[in-house]
């Protein structure tokens, strides 16, 4: 209750107004340390791709030269163009680029729109900027290389230092209920997504309000709980007091998330408009049919084509090395559940010994996942090149043969065995509406140890199923790379 002289009175503890609380806080810095960092090496990745460019452009294309004059007005247009470019991408604003492929998407459009910029400069600037279409073309793909590494490096950084709990902005939970303690767990379990939950804003805290109508109240909690924002469960709030909260907490620099109480629908398929006074969120329909399914499967055949081509003399030197000291097939071919439930033989290196599935119910009893999964790290059945040949994934190849038959796609859920569908609830056989693929979201984002299991793994293919594009197929392809290359993963 308020008392005469202006403060707010809450068990015992006098408290000053909220405004005059807030006064005398230092109002939090748009532009920090961390993102000057991230936009002078952004600066400084523009300058590295424009000079390899121009450089190699001198060397294997001397026809078609570059005068010293344009290229000095290309830098100066360069460095007036893509900061502001850079900027308008919301590139500095994390929570814009929270997903790696929201990041990626953006830097394209930025790099996209800042040669645009440049080429309306040299309109201006006449022949001081005569530039070659073909170096114009070759900046832009370095740019994109250079830039997209650099990027990387940045969000590898920051995620290292919120995993040791640095760089993670102090949140209070509004709504002390089913789904406010849901988002609290995801939030404890993974510090990568920035947060440090302090506690719920209802009684928790030392002078936690008991009524969230009390909006004063708890702008002073969140003060003096020091915490920079709040996530707000929808549910856990009503409507007319969540306006008045949300009101007083944003004109006071308060950062405010709000749920939307769905979970596992990737955020490109949400679209917020007007409807009345509320701003209702419209869910597009999953697209598995059309031009994106052709476009999917032309992807498939021409890319599977061109993998296993470029990988086949590999793929011969592990049939030798196969061959020479384990007697047997090179191959191994194994029942697997495509899509709508069609069984197929996927195709792999043999990397066991050649009687290894008689030998499973003799090693069964150290399997390491959970669920309807079978994974045993340390397989003995496994043979000292199979050792190998699982490690750099280089068993996988073979599987290029089934995309080329239509049995598997490039990127998909991991194909299943009949005894894992067997286990499957209803919800998990969704799996099986689109094709399994040689690499996916689990492979990528699963991890071999404690904490895989069937989970897991059947949250990120289902997430997939109903969230599939082609922008995300090209994301997880250029994840597999590094995950191959350092061994991270399922492989």
């Amino acid at each position: 209750m308020a008392s005469p002289n202006g403060t707010t009175e809450s068990k015992g503890v006098v408290l000053q107004p909220a405004s005059a609380v807030y006064a005398e806080r230092e109002r939090p810095s748009r532009f920090n340390s961390r993102k000057a960092a991230v936009f002078l090496a952004d600066l400084n990745a523009v300058a590295s791709s424009l000079l390899v460019a121009g450089a190699l452009h001198q060397a294997f294309n001397s026809a078609d030269p570059v005068s010293g004059r344009s290229y000095f007005w290309f830098f100066v247009a360069t460095f007036f163009v893509w900061p502001i470019s850079f900027t308008r991408q919301l590139l500095y604003r994390s929570r814009h680029i929270a997903r790696s492929a929201d990041e990626a998407e953006r830097v394209v459009k930025a790099i996209l729109y800042g040669f645009v910029g440049v080429i309306v400069i040299s309109i201006f600037l006449g022949d001081r900027l005569i530039l070659a279409p073909s170096l114009i073309a070759l900046a832009f793909f370095i740019m994109l290389i250079i830039v997209g590494i650099e990027r990387g490096i940045a969000r590898s950084i920051f995620k290292r230092d919120r995993a040791s709990g640095q760089n993670l902005r102090n949140v209070l939970i509004v709504g002390k209920n089913a789904e406010g303690a849901f988002v609290r767990e995801m939030l404890d379990e993974d510090a990568s997504h920035g947060y440090k939950v302090l506690g719920y804003l209802e009684d928790e805290l030392p002078g936690g309000i008991a009524s969230l109508a009390d909006t004063e109240l708890a702008l002073d909690t969140i003060m003096r709980a020091n915490a920079g924002g709040v996530i707000i469960a929808a549910t856990g709030i009503e409507v007319g007091t969540s306006n008045q909260l949300i009101r007083t907490l944003t004109e006071n620099d308060i950062h405010v998330e709000l749920s939307s109480t769905l979970c596992d629908i990737a955020s490109d398929r949400l679209t917020i408009r007007p409807l009345g006074r509320f701003p209702m969120v419209y869910i597009e329909p999953v697209e598995r049919h059309g031009w994106r399914a052709l476009a999917k499967q032309s992807f498939d055949y021409v890319m599977g084509a061109v993998f296993f081509l470029l990988t086949l003399p590999i793929l011969l030197v592990s049939m030798i090395g196969i061959k020479l000291p384990s007697p047997g097939p090179v191959f191994f071919k194994q029942l697997r559940i495509g899509r709508d439930g069609k069984s197929f033989e996927v195709y792999k290196l043999r990397t066991m010994v050649v009687d290894a599935e008689q030998q499973l119910e003799n090693v069964l009893h150290l399997n390491e996942a959970k669920g309807p999964l079978f994974k045993i790290k340390d397989d003995p059945r496994i043979t000292r090149i199979g050792k190998f040949l699982r490690k750099t994934s280089i068993d996988e190849l073979p599987q290029f043969i089934n995309v080329l038959r239509g049995e598997m796609s490039i990127v998909g859920p991991r194909p299943a065995l009949p005894s894992e569908v067997d286990e499957w609830d209803p919800t998990l056989r969704n799996r099986l509406r689109v094709q399994p693929g040689i690499t996916g979201m689990w492979q990528v984002g699963g991890r071999l140890d404690g904490d895989a299991d069937g989970d897991q793994y059947g949250q990120l293919d289902l997430y997939y199923v109903d969230n599939w594009t082609l922008v995300t197929d090209l994301v997880i392809i250029l994840r597999t790379i590094p995950a191959v290359l350092l061994q991270k993963g399922s492989y």
